[in-house]
């Protein structure tokens, strides 16, 4: 080997040495540290200002329009419809003084209307007739309808003279329209009602 040869050889041993020590020797990068947070900014404190004025009363509402008020009204009116109108109470019976009744012997076959006033005993024969009252309804109707409350004895043994007292044969109501409604069974007579009478008996 050449003088130059070996002179090159040291020259490149020495850089190589030297570019690996300062390869120990380099320094890593310190880290960054991070950066603490300042202090919180402090709450301003509530102002010792004067308090608001009050806010102004609410106005209140305007009074309706007269106009407006009365149309209001005029078409509530309209609109309610009437009421209804009652139908007109029924008619009243009529009272009358006194009855006509007939009566049918059935043994002889002979029949007689009379005129029995209210409250007035009025014999038959064996029988007598006393009429409470007598009444007539529907006489706006083509047919009225008389009724008569009576009660009718009979005392045909104390004519006989067996001393056998009066005897209830009878008692309620008869209604001259439909006679066999309230019938008085007797094994003689046969009576019922043929009207009210209008006319006031004589005294």
């Amino acid at each position: 080997m050449t003088r130059w040869g070996v002179a090159l050889g040291g020259v490149l041993s020495v850089v190589v040495g030297v570019g690996a020590v300062m390869a120990q020797n380099a320094v890593a990068p310190a880290p960054i540290a991070p950066i603490p947070p300042g202090p919180a900014a402090p709450t301003p404190a509530p102002s010792a200002s004067a308090p608001a004025a009050p806010s102004a009363a609410p106005q209140a509402p305007a009074a309706p329009d007269a106009a407006n008020s009365e149309d209001d009204a005029a078409a509530n009116a309209v609109a309610k419809p009437p009421p209804p109108k009652l139908p007109p109470p029924p008619p009243q019976p009529v009272r009358t003084p006194g009855a006509v009744l007939r009566v049918l012997d059935k043994v002889t076959a002979e029949t007689l209307a009379f005129e029995a006033p209210i409250g007035r005993r009025v014999r038959y024969k064996s029988l007598v007739f006393v009429v409470k009252t007598c009444v007539t309804r529907g006489l706006e109707e083509a047919q009225p309808r008389p009724s008569a409350y009576l009660v009718i004895t009979s005392d045909a043994g104390a004519r006989r003279g067996t001393g056998e007292g009066a005897r209830e044969v009878f008692h309620g109501w008869m209604f001259a329209n439909d006679p066999s409604v309230n019938a008085m069974h007797h094994p003689v007579f046969d009576a019922w009602l043929v009207s009210c009478s209008t006319a006031t008996p004589p005294g």
